[in-house]
């Protein structure tokens, strides 16, 4: 039971790592402008970002089960995983690690959100936030595929509990646009120092966790590929 709290409030800072990390930041951005376009009634601003999260969290309980099903569903693969995922886990926390450092720069982009005007949506309601947090929840960039296919995926396929990881991820991920629709509902005067807040936050929070992932690979890749005793 202790492992899979732990796992699931692993997830949820994954999430909210993901949430705040520059490319994805700017999808949420773009959310909480919609979510904000009527201001004057807050119900309306707290609904659509509850709905936007909804959004968010069935993408990736859908992805997170259809990829660890399909994955484990696979004698050869599950064998393999079984034998090698300690193996390579070291040196992938190592490689994300880097990447939260930005040590390493990739150039990948499978951003999904471009193909549809947010405007075409605005007039949907809350089935448009809806919507907007599937479509912005299809849209990776490198730090959020690293984080998600590199680190989230690996660990949910050492549990049993993958849709309610999957669901602590989404929440993580639509934590900003939650957080600013309570600020923008009471006060929309705070929006830009909680920003500006927000931003610092996720420097400090991609170091530390970069660091975190870099320590654990080398000693994951000392026990498993150097059989070195700690």
């Amino acid at each position: 039971m202790g492992d899979i709290i732990l796992g699931i409030a692993t997830a949820f800072w994954f999430g909210v790592l993901t949430s705040i990390s520059p490319c994805p930041l700017a999808t949420n951005i773009a959310a909480i402008s919609y979510t904000s376009r009527k201001v004057t009634n807050s119900k309306n601003v707290l609904f659509s970002s509850l709905s936007y999260t909804l959004g968010r969290v069935l993408v990736y309980i859908l992805l997170t089960v259809l990829l660890v099903a399909g994955i484990m569903s696979s004698p050869w693969i599950s064998k393999i995983l079984q034998k090698y995922l300690n193996t390579v886990l070291g040196p992938l926390l190592i490689f994300i690690g880097m990447i939260l450092l930005e040590m390493i720069t990739l150039k990948i982009n499978l951003q999904f959100s471009d193909r549809l005007k947010t405007e075409k949506l605005a007039n949907l309601g809350i089935i448009g936030a809806f919507l907007l947090g599937i479509i912005f929840a299809l849209s990776f960039c490198p730090v959020s595929a690293a984080i998600y296919f590199g680190s989230f995926i690996p660990m949910v396929m050492q549990t049993k509990a993958s849709s309610l990881m999957a669901v602590s991820f989404g929440v993580g991920t639509a934590l900003p646009v939650i957080i600013f629709a309570v600020v923008i509902s009471f006060s929309a005067q705070g929006i830009s120092k909680l920003f500006n807040k927000v931003k610092d936050f996720e420097i400090w929070a991609r170091r530390i966790t970069g660091i975190i992932f870099i320590v654990a690979g080398i000693y994951l890749s000392l026990i498993y590929i150097f059989k070195i005793q700690i």
